[in-house]
């Protein structure tokens, strides 16, 4: 952030909030039309040092990144909606705070300031350039289209048994783990949900990988039986450890859940009973799904993106922004060495993944 602004920052009065998701919104008026208004708007980001994640016509949204125990987290979405000349400027804190000590306030009074110090700085000449420019970068105007394009490099046809087979061999492993650990009085829940849930994408990634393999929804719809594989899986496995290491007699599986279940579930001393058992085991199926989901979704779309060099991604995209239809786009594709419909449906994957890293980055 520049200096003048931090110093701006300092004097800013706050104001409270407290709720689930504590949020603060103001509104302003600006001379400008929307197109010289997002450019501006995102100079004035650029100066705050806040990470652009979207914009569109009307819209810009931003996240403010600050240091963490580990690593950088961002903790505050800033989104600034222009409607008639009428500029409405919304802070939301992200993560799981219910008190935000004012700092969405001064989050948002401080676009505010940036936002109208960085429009004082053009005149209005300086104003009819810059909304030039910022119409060439929309439409694409400084694209030079190029002679050639990277050859599609050969990769196999999409296979679903290898992660289906691949899903059913790690969740039986991870199933006796989990069983083990259990046994052992070593498991911890919220932990090891997320554990469980890192190996899964581990293993993911590279099922995908091998099998080249990109239906996200089948996926899924994988990773949902293989979650329920895992837990259902370690009970079993648990009543064999424990027949094991005990030498008890063989008394079923059916009777070892009804006798567990009699027993109860106990958490620091307390009995929680036969439905102590049922809670733990939606919150095992619900973290792990929930880490997994966010994952798998990263993992995905890193991989389609990657799958496919950028000069082809480029030259698809601009013939979008022209207004080309599928057909239209596959004919130019097709006139630069991508004739193959697999090859231009991975290209049209990797646009996909793009759209879809920028709604990742805009979860809040």
């Amino acid at each position: 952030m520049e200096e003048n602004f931090k110093n701006y920052e300092k004097i800013i009065a706050k104001k409270h909030s407290i709720s689930f998701s504590p949020k603060y919104k103001d509104e302003f008026n600006t001379p400008v039309n929307e197109i010289i208004f997002i450019a501006v708007a995102e100079k004035a980001f650029e100066k705050l040092g806040w990470d652009i994640i979207y914009k569109d016509d009307f819209n810009i949204e931003a996240k403010r990144k600050e240091a963490g125990w580990m690593n950088e987290r961002w903790t505050e979405i800033i989104t600034a909606t222009y409607k008639n000349g009428n500029i409405s400027v919304k802070s939301e804190s992200l993560g799981s705070e219910i008190w935000d000590a004012g700092k969405n306030s001064k989050r948002v009074k401080l676009f505010i300031h940036a936002y109208q110090d960085t429009l004082m700085a053009f005149d209005q000449e300086a104003l009819k350039e810059l909304e030039k420019e910022a119409e060439k970068k929309n439409n694409w105007d400084d694209y030079i289209i190029p002679d050639t394009l990277p050859k599609p490099t050969q990769t196999k046809t999409p296979d679903f048994t290898i992660p289906l087979i691949g899903g059913l061999l790690v969740s039986l492993i991870l199933g006796f783990i989990v069983a083990f650990l259990s046994v052992k009085g070593l498991y911890f829940i919220g932990l090891f949900e997320f554990l469980v849930a890192t190996a899964l994408v581990f293993a993911l990634k590279y099922f995908i990988k091998f099998s080249n393999y990109t239906n996200f929804r089948k996926l899924q719809y994988l990773l949902a039986a293989m979650i329920i594989l895992i837990y259902s899986s370690s009970q079993y496995f648990q009543y064999e450890i424990i027949l094991h290491e005990n030498n008890f007699e063989r008394i079923g599986f059916l009777s070892f859940l009804q006798i567990r279940f009699s027993h109860g579930f106990v958490i620091n001393k307390i009995n929680l009973g036969w439905i102590g058992w049922i809670i733990s085991w939606i919150i095992q199926l619900g973290l792990t799904g929930l880490f997994t989901y966010l994952k798998t979704a990263v993992v995905l779309t890193k991989y389609v993106f990657e799958r496919i060099p950028v000069d082809v991604v480029d030259f698809a995209c601009y013939h979008f922004v022209k207004n080309k239809s599928e057909e239209e786009v596959r004919k130019e594709l097709a006139g630069k060495g991508w004739s193959n419909k697999k090859d231009q449906d991975e290209v049209f994957e990797s646009i996909g993944g793009l759209q879809n890293a920028t709604e990742l980055n805009r979860i809040k």
